[in-house]
């Protein structure tokens, strides 16, 4: 056996089919076994193996074991003379293994091997090769002299970026998501270090090769696609803490005592400051958009009030009471932002349909506050119905300044600005079609590139692939979908790379799959076009979900004296009342399970399992239960329920 290939998967389901599927391709003409080790996910990813690549050994772990403990149970059984640990988010060339067969083959010196990497724009990504993190390379890294300095030999050992990209260099750390290995190698040196659960392994293992004798090599003669960030989310505070944890770790472990202690003190400094601003602009961002709305509205409130006292009301001297106006203007103000953000006024992407109608609702509730008043409290119908006018006009004015600066939050109307050309063959295009039209994803144009002149009387027919600059420019095309049924890994990576200043997005269409995969830069996760489903992390359904907590908080309360005496724990049910109440608890949910790999909810009485009798049901049954719930949210499957949960409320 001359190779095996090792993937560790996290709930990756459809980056881990587009992998495999570029994998196999380029096994073709090399014995190759391919290992998929799966750390307990519950997004369908291992019966989709089982289902469409039978020739896989999979390994189904009970629980996340963590990366290094993943890669060591397929490595232990591995007959490979060399082991590749392979990314689940990435897609390699057809050409890709024979050539870094060959390379490692001249090369008896080399221990390890990685290859040129790209993000899913086409761009090249600097932790191809990079240099060992080192107190005084850290420095540098943490507070930002790499990247202002990232030719620099001094400044940029990090990333090595004074080294050509396009040249073969010996280096010394390499990176996980795509490390070739010599097995000789690794019999001498030993297996990953298991201490490092996530992040910080492929620094260790690069760092003992060289220890053991061998060299590392950064070999671009070939590339692959990483879509980064798929399987941890790198803007999380919990990443800035693993990831430099992970650091320390290695500073221990084979740093001297004074340099560990060194660098231990930059990390713990970095991750406090790291994490503090993670904190901070999240706040700020949260905040920003509400916090400028209701200056600005308010601010306009009181221009009417003066010119309406001015002009109409107090034309011969006079004005309304400033102490009612102080209290009156924020109380109104706030109902009216309240019921835009119960409307989704503040959901991304911005409808100003949602906006105009949660001000409607609100005008309306103000209204009737305002008639249920004592006459010494009224004092304009006219100033709401002013303020009415101005806060749509507020909201329209300030949505329209931000769609016009480009901000793709605020894009007023996003779907419909795609502009996509899909290139493959007729039929494949045909399918990837329908799939876009299956996923609800708008768009105002679309077009087919055949990948040559033969299929031209499609009436979607724009022109061929050799034409693809050209087209991109007259149609303004702004998204490539490529067909990889028809197209080579390899000539997609090339296409990329030719276009990477063309400002488009690039996806990728596995065959037969039902998903369509792309990244918009390097810093985001991957996009994903699927078939739609009403996912419970949806601002609206978030927001729906809240809502009716609250309401059936006050149902059960307004019946409590029928509903406790249903309830096997009377005490319990109350409890739940008031913790529902202050938000520390939800009605349904995920109930006592404890999954990660799930969207987060807030812990709750009762879950789907408790409205089904599963009493020896498994684990994996109990999580695909959990996890239709999740993917596929409706207000109604809470109530049905409850409904059927009436007397387990105090649980």
């Amino acid at each position: 056996m001359k190779l095996s290939v090792i993937i560790v998967n996290y709930n990756v389901q459809h980056f881990l089919e587009q992998c495999l599927h570029s994998v196999h391709k380029a096994a073709k003409k090399l014995s190759t076994e391919i290992f998929v080790v799966d750390n307990n996910s519950v997004d369908g990813s291992v019966p989709m193996v089982k289902e469409k690549f039978p020739d896989v050994q999979l390994i189904e772990n009970k629980k996340n074991t963590g990366f290094s403990y993943a890669n060591n149970q397929a490595i232990r059984i591995a007959k490979g003379e060399y082991i590749l640990l392979l990314n689940p988010d990435t897609v390699v060339e057809e050409d890709t293994f024979e050539k870094v067969i060959t390379f490692m083959d001249s090369h008896p010196d080399a221990g390890s091997l990685g290859v040129k990497m790209l993000d899913g724009k086409g761009k090249f990504l600097p932790e191809s090769k990079r240099g060992l993190p080192t107190p005084t390379v850290a420095f540098y890294k943490i507070f930002g002299f790499s990247r202002l300095f990232p030719h620099s030999e001094t400044f940029g050992r990090y990333h090595l970026g004074y080294l050509d990209k396009n040249k073969t260099h010996e280096v010394e750390i390499l990176s996980g998501a795509f490390m070739l290995l010599r097995k000789t190698a690794l019999d001498k040196i030993g297996l990953l270090d298991e201490t490092f659960f996530m992040y910080g392994e492929d620094i260790d293992l690069s760092y003992r090769i060289i220890l053991g004798g061998y060299k590392n090599y950064y070999y671009p003669e070939t590339r692959i696609i990483h879509y980064k960030g798929e399987s941890t989310k790198k803007s999380t505070i919990n990443y800035v803490f693993v990831f430099y944890r992970a650091m320390v770790i290695f500073a221990q472990k084979h740093f001297s005592q004074n340099n560990a202690k060194l660098f231990s003190f930059l990390i713990n400094f970095a991750i406090y400051i790291r994490a503090g601003a993670a904190i901070g602009v999240r706040f700020l961002k949260s905040i920003a958009l509400p916090a400028f709305d209701f200056a600005f509205i308010l601010m306009g409130l009181f221009f009417i009030k003066d010119q309406y006292e001015k002009h109409f009301k107090f034309i011969e001297g006079g004005s309304y009471s400033d102490s009612l106006i102080a209290i009156a203007f924020p109380a109104y103000i706030i109902i009216w932002m309240f019921t835009i953000y119960l409307s989704g006024g503040y959901d991304k992407p911005v409808r100003l349909f949602h906006i105009f109608r949660g001000v409607l609702i609100g005008t309306g509730i103000i209204l009737i506050g305002y008639s249920l008043l004592p006459e010494a409290y009224r004092f304009s119908r006219a100033l709401i119905l002013l303020g009415m006018g101005w806060v749509v006009l507020s909201y329209l004015i300030s949505r329209l300044l931000l769609h016009a600066m480009g901000i793709k939050a605020f894009n007023l109307n996003p779907d419909k600005s795609k502009r996509i050309a899909i290139i493959g063959q007729q039929k494949e295009f045909k399918r990837v079609d329908e799939l876009l039209k299956q996923t609800n994803i708008n768009y105002s144009f679309l077009g087919f590139v055949s990948i040559d002149h033969a299929e031209s009387g499609d009436t979607n027919y724009i022109g061929s692939i050799d034409q693809i600059e050209e087209i991109i420019s007259i149609y303004t095309i702004n998204e490539v979908i490529f067909c990889s049924r028809d197209i080579s890994s390899q000539d997609i990576i090339d296409y990329m790379h030719t276009l990477v200043s063309a400002n488009v997005d690039f996806k990728i269409a596995p065959p037969e799959s039902l998903s369509i995969i792309g990244s918009n830069s390097i810093d985001t996760a991957g996009d994903l076009y699927i078939i739609d489903v009403n996912s419970i992390t949806k601002p609206k359904n978030k927001r729906n979900k809240r809502l009716t907590d609250i309401f059936l908080c006050f149902l059960f309360i307004t019946g409590s004296p029928v509903l406790i005496a249903l309830q096997r724990n009377k005490t319990g049910f109350i409890k739940n009342i008031f913790s529902v109440l202050a938000n520390l608890k939800s009605w349904v949910g995920y109930g006592k399970e404890i999954n990660e790999h799930l969207p987060k909810l807030k812990p709750s009485v009762l879950s789907p399992i408790d409205a089904i009798d599963m009493k020896n049901s498994t684990t994996s049954l109990r999580n695909r239960l959990l996890l239709a719930y999740s993917k596929d949210y409706r207000v109604l499957n809470d109530l049905n329920i409850i409904w059927k949960c009436l007397r387990q409320l105090g649980q």
